[in-house]
């Protein structure tokens, strides 16, 4: 799967999420954030390095259930699940060098 530019109309259920096979990369944000709008590229070469990754790009805010599920408090914050099991997670990348606890758990998993 590639990478998704777009935010999702609406957001998966938990129980979707973790239910799904393989690992996912959940990126938490919303399109007028000026964080999250600077960590794209960044997130972006991440997603075209693993090809098997699935990536979802949740628009967050206030009343949304699955970020509150996950406990996101500042975006972007990227989940990466395997198998609905959290590997890793990263808040308010910039660099590419952000996103190395990613790197390492796909790697080691």
């Amino acid at each position: 799967m590639a990478y998704t530019n777009t935010y999702l109309e609406s957001e998966p259920v938990r129980a979707d999420v973790d239910a799904r096979a393989g690992v996912l990369l959940l990126e938490f944000g919303a399109p007028w954030c000026p964080h999250c709008q600077g960590a794209q590229p960044a997130i972006e070469a991440f997603v075209s390095e693993h090809l098997r990754l699935q990536h979802l790009k949740i628009e967050d805010g206030r009343g949304k259930p699955l970020g509150r599920s996950f406990k996101v408090k500042l975006w972007p914050t990227l989940v990466l699940l395997r198998e609905g099991q959290e590997l890793a997670r990263v808040v308010r990348p910039r660099t590419n060098e952000d996103l190395l606890e990613l790197r390492s758990a796909m790697v080691g998993g």
